[in-house]
């Protein structure tokens, strides 16, 4: 990056290059936490579920072998509770449920911030660069002024607003797909856990009546 490019707004670039970064070791992060969730998550419920009504023990055996994903910690915590009732557990299930959904959302805030201030850093650094080139131009001189530098000095202004406007749309459409996942993840959350619920309560129905 020439030391003119900086001149003319192109310090503003630095920023710039930075929260690309941030994005994208971020999304990095994000799409590994949630291809390990698509991936694993659904098959270790649905075995749950199948074997819960039948075999209670080896079901939760079956959750604490992959109590790395978020659906196996509600179900855990909830299970932690000593023959609850199925309010008490209804309870425990949506208390769980919301300490996961921070992990879930987890660097939604940095994604908004560089979609809204990336543009903004850019036309910055546009208009910085276009003052310095318009000042260079020798208005009582014209034909001292070199129309190509500056044509030239304004297009590197530019080059600011260009960058900014693709960190802000790279982000953001991964930002969106990550909402997407997540929006689609509590979905799954409210539809297994009403099944372990209707499950639960069936089994506590039933032990209280042969008792």
């Amino acid at each position: 990056m020439s030391i003119r490019l900086f001149s003319l707004g192109g310090f503003v670039l630095i920023p710039l290059f930075l929260f690309s970064a941030i994005a994208i070791a971020l999304i990095v992060e994000r799409l590994y936490f949630w291809w390990r969730i698509q991936k694993y998550q659904i098959p270790v419920i649905r075995e749950f579920l199948l074997l819960y009504p039948e075999n209670p023990l080896a079901a939760i055996a079956s959750l604490e072998k992959n109590e790395n994903l978020p659906m196996a910690r509600i179900f855990l915590a909830a299970l932690e509770l000593k023959e609850p009732t199925p309010e008490d557990l209804r309870l425990a299930l949506e208390s769980a449920a919301q300490a996961e959904i921070l992990l879930f959302k987890r660097f939604n805030t940095i994604f908004e911030t560089i979609i809204a201030v990336a543009p903004l850093l850019g036309l910055l650094g546009t208009i910085l660069g276009l003052i310095e080139a318009f000042a260079n131009l020798k208005l009582g001189d014209v034909g001292g002024t070199n129309p190509s530098q500056v044509s030239f000095g304004i297009s590197d202004a530019l080059i600011t607003t260009a960058v900014g406007l693709i960190v802000a749309i790279f982000t953001l459409l991964f930002a969106n797909y990550f909402r997407g996942l997540y929006r689609q993840q509590l979905s799954l959350i409210q539809r297994y856990g009403g099944q372990f619920e209707l499950f639960y309560r069936h089994f506590y129905h039933n032990k209280n009546k042969n008792l």
